[in-house]
């Protein structure tokens, strides 16, 4: 992956994202699961959030994803998860009879981060940096 660059900034920041849907109900099929990945792309894209990979499964969603230095791993999800959730109820009426409480992910989800360098180089470069 290569270095973004900002006005005042040049980042690389990389997450692994996985959440479930609630119950870990396996919903994500045919049209929903298109439509989940349509709509993962477009909240991605109106928040200048570059998609490395994605896979939508059965029952949860991975994602690699490239984020802008100011937006916070958990607003990444808020927002991805909010926007699905709510299209996906507006335009498949048969999930609000199986998700009753309008929650169509899990609470939770996972995320690691992704980078070139590891914490052992970071290490190094600073016990010499001053050699």
């Amino acid at each position: 992956m290569d270095y973004r660059y900002g006005s005042h900034t040049v980042y690389q920041i990389e997450y692994h994202f996985v959440w479930v849907t609630k119950y870990r109900y396996k919903v994500l099929s045919g049209e929903v699961a298109e439509r989940v990945r349509e709509l993962v792309r477009q909240t991605c894209e109106a928040f200048e959030i570059r998609i490395v990979k994605g896979v939508v499964s059965k029952d949860h969603v991975h994602i690699l994803v490239s984020s802008l230095p100011n937006l916070a791993p958990s607003e990444i999800m808020r927002r991805i998860k909010g926007r699905t959730a709510s299209k996906l109820f507006e335009e498949f009426p048969h999930l609000k009879k199986r998700y009753w409480g309008q929650h169509f992910w899990g609470r939770g989800y996972f995320c690691a981060t992704v980078g070139q360098m590891t914490e052992e180089m970071i290490k190094q470069y600073l016990e010499h940096h001053f050699e």
